[in-house]
């Protein structure tokens, strides 16, 4: 996929396709495309895995995959998972959480859902409007006799204020987990992303910047509740024969875990291109009219997953829905993530009617939030022509605004 020759100097720019014409990319750019390893190494992998006849059920390729993630992240315990929806409910279970935890509702739905579908009431709180990532503030007023728990979520690969949020959790005796589905390879203040809070959870899903297909990991520094992550992972079997806990079927099999290894040997070309996409992005649209980036820290270890922007349609700006609606006829396949939050969705909408009069930041926020496309499979020409769309766009903004 590479982006059209730019037109020469002085010739008027190419209507957009929203306006009439052809779309610039004749195929899609997607934000989420997977990046994929060296397809020999994997399927040399998966060949040892075929030979061994050893398919699931703590494989070598598994042992393996989570010895290397523990060595990366620096943290005493990580248990591999079928997914990070089920790493979530995991730690939910392993901690015996009840009652009310404290969430974002600006972030993927799964998030709530691992806890709703434990029993557990969502409380919805409101998040910080330059981070995106749970407010402290606003946390400490969630707090009811009722809350056992609280829910941070590392969004865009950027960790939470984790030390408010952990000095929230003691002061009142709460447990504290973080949903990392984001951030594998992140820092925060010079430490790995995983060892914070009592349990995090990663997901390998295909979009993410290392993916098992699908799959996920706990990490935790504790090794009590290591080990009861694990009898919880393996239906509750503390042994051969007996169970002494409510479990689940949450293994990682042996050809995700092949992929995983793949994945890990390519982990440093990824973020690579990651970052070199977000400085491309940076450096062509800052100083565009109503477009603001998520910044990373450049000083600070990073993964730079997503290239977010907020569009603002103040100051000369565009409409958020009507550039994404450009950029799609473009064949750009931008994401309004997280829209609508998940306090706007069902079940949620319904059974807690009153969280919207304290989400106002959460409501402004995912009005103006886009995600472009990234990763691997996209060329640096790719990056310039969805920059020349937006520029256009941005420029053209009065017309399109009236069409």
């Amino acid at each position: 996929m590479t982006a059209e020759t730019p037109p020469p100097a002085g010739r008027a720019p190419r209507r957009l396709a929203i306006r009439g014409g052809t779309p610039r990319f004749a195929s899609p750019l997607h934000v989420g495309r997977p990046n994929l390893g060296d397809r020999e190494a994997f399927f040399r992998r998966a060949g040892e895995a075929f030979d061994r006849c050893w398919l699931t059920n703590n494989g070598e390729l598994l042992v393996e995959f989570e010895n290397r993630l523990t060595d990366i992240l620096g943290v005493r315990h990580c248990i591999a998972v079928c997914n990070g929806t089920v790493a979530l409910q995991m730690a939910i279970r392993a901690l015996e959480l009840q009652g009310e935890v404290i969430v974002p509702s600006f972030t993927f739905v799964a998030t709530v859902h691992a806890l709703a579908w434990m029993g557990l009431t969502p409380v919805f709180c409101d998040i910080d409007p330059v981070t995106h990532s749970l407010d402290p503030h606003g946390v400490e007023r969630c707090i009811t006799p009722r809350t056992s728990g609280i829910m941070g979520v590392h969004l865009w690969g950027r960790p939470c204020d984790v030390e408010s949020l952990e000095g929230l959790a003691r002061a009142n005796g709460l447990h504290l987990l973080f949903d990392a589905a984001h951030a594998f390879g992140s820092a925060r203040r010079g430490r790995m992303i995983g060892n914070f809070g009592a349990v995090e959870a990663f997901s390998f899903h295909a979009t993410k910047i290392i993916n098992t297909f699908e799959g996920g990991a706990l990490t935790t520094n504790d090794d009590d509740l290591a080990d009861r992550l694990r009898v919880v992972r393996n239906f509750g079997f503390a042994g051969k024969d007996f169970t002494e806990a409510i479990g689940t079927n949450g293994k990682l099999n042996e050809i995700s875990a092949a992929m995983g290894l793949t994945s890990l040997d390519s982990h440093a070309r990824f973020v690579a291109a990651h970052r070199r996409h977000y400085e491309t992005y940076r450096g062509r649209l800052d100083g565009v009219a109503g477009i603001r980036f998520m910044e990373h820290d450049g000083g600070e270890r990073g993964n730079y997953p997503y290239i977010v922007i907020e569009v603002d349609a103040g100051d000369g700006g565009l409409d958020r829905d009507l550039l994404y609606r450009v950029l799609r006829a473009e064949n750009i396949l931008a994401r309004r993530y997280y829209w609508p939050p998940c306090h706007l969705v069902e079940p949620y909408r319904t059974r807690y009617p009153e969280a919207a009069d304290r989400l106002p930041v959460t409501a402004s926020v995912s009005r103006r939030v886009l995600a472009l496309p990234t990763g691997t499979a996209l060329a640096e020409a790719d990056v310039h022509g969805v920059c020349d769309v937006i520029e256009s766009a941005v420029a053209q903004a009065p017309d399109l605004t009236a069409s």
